[in-house]
């Protein structure tokens, strides 16, 4: 079947409309909390000047404190999750993120968990696009809990900022059903690797953790797991120690606003995420042991050698024009080495 041009989208846009779906959200509003206050993140942040390539290639020596302040945070998460254009269809107006995803769906949402950090005091905070703002879950510091989940995954012992991504199953799978959960890999790992390569431009050390036990990281931000479940965890920064482990982590019982008039389960996207759960810190620390490069036996070899770009064949261009031209868009350039 052929289509005309733009018939895609508008198929689209009667698909959303029909099934009475929030494609992106509405300015104003939020999935999570809406009840909570907001506490508006700063867009004014200083560009870093770091060549994306240099970014990527982690060659920016680290500074001397590494526990990044709010304006740090806000543009952390403005490069991974933030909006960086809109654009209007005859079904509406479509706002596009700072990292590709599936569709435009966006089914990733982020999470701070920190320590006082200049600016903001420690808590669990929920961070809402459409205002770019965080609302606290919880207030105080509530690192230990990803320590002990992680059986003390010594980046996240010492981190004063952590980023918990998670999945949102029906933002994806209105559209793409049980295709879902193999997107969540793909769209969390854009939003990831634009968090390590603007926390590497700011210096701050980055590692990504995929291993923890699956039901302390969900209770801590309140999660319905029928619905939201965390898919991985960004620590940042370093030098600093948690505080012991509150005593209790009470449930959070916190108003969620739906997606959709009706939702439609799709049991295989959950049953492949509980088959690759780990459910505690032993079984965590025994995992970790498994896929060590020993274990995996993984042989050292010479490799093969790459011929570097002269300097006048490298981009200099900063990772934070890289993002924003680049972003989620279907736009590419045509230009480069062939």
């Amino acid at each position: 079947m052929s289509m005309l041009p733009g018939s895609i989208t508008t198929a689209r846009n009667i698909l959303i409309t029909a099934s009475g779906h929030i494609p992106i959200f509405s300015i104003g509003t939020t999935s999570r909390c809406p009840t909570l206050e907001v506490m508006r993140l700063p867009k004014d942040f200083k560009q870093t000047g770091v060549a994306a390539l240099a970014a990527l290639a982690t060659s920016v020596t680290p500074v001397p404190v590494g526990v990044p302040d709010l304006e740090t945070l806000a543009q952390l998460l403005f490069f991974s999750g933030g909006v960086t254009r809109s654009k209007k269809y005859p079904g509406g107006e479509v706002f596009f993120r700072a990292a590709a995803c599936t569709g435009a769906l966006y089914e990733i949402e982020l999470y701070v968990v920190c320590a006082d950090l200049p600016g903001l005091d420690a808590g669990v905070y929920h961070f809402g696009v459409a205002e770019f703002g965080l609302r606290q879950l919880r207030r105080g510091d509530y690192r230990h809990v990803l320590a002990d989940a992680t059986a003390n995954e010594p980046s996240i012992t010492g981190a004063p900022l952590i980023i918990i991504c998670t999945g949102t199953y029906w933002r994806n799978a209105w559209k793409y059903r049980s295709r879902t959960y193999r997107h969540f890999g793909w769209d969390n790992g854009t939003i990831l690797a634009n968090l390590l390569a603007v926390s590497s431009a700011r210096g701050l050390p980055a590692r990504v953790v995929c291993g923890f036990a699956d039901a302390e990281v969900n209770r801590l931000i309140g999660l319905d797991t029928k619905r939201e479940v965390a898919f991985s965890l960004l620590s940042i920064g370093t030098g600093s120690s948690p505080p012991p482990a509150p005593a209790n982590v009470e449930p959070l019982e916190l108003p969620v606003v739906s997606y959709s008039k009706t939702e439609v389960d799709y049991p295989p996207m959950r049953q492949m995420h509980e088959a690759s759960s780990l459910v505690s810190p032993e079984e965590v620390a025994s995992w970790r042991r498994e896929i060590s490069p020993g274990k995996l036996g993984v042989k050292k070899n010479a490799g093969i050698a790459l011929r570097p770009l002269s300097n006048a064949g490298v981009s200099r261009d900063a990772i934070e024009q890289v993002i924003l031209r680049r972003g989620s868009t279907r736009k590419f350039s045509q230009d480069g080495h062939r």
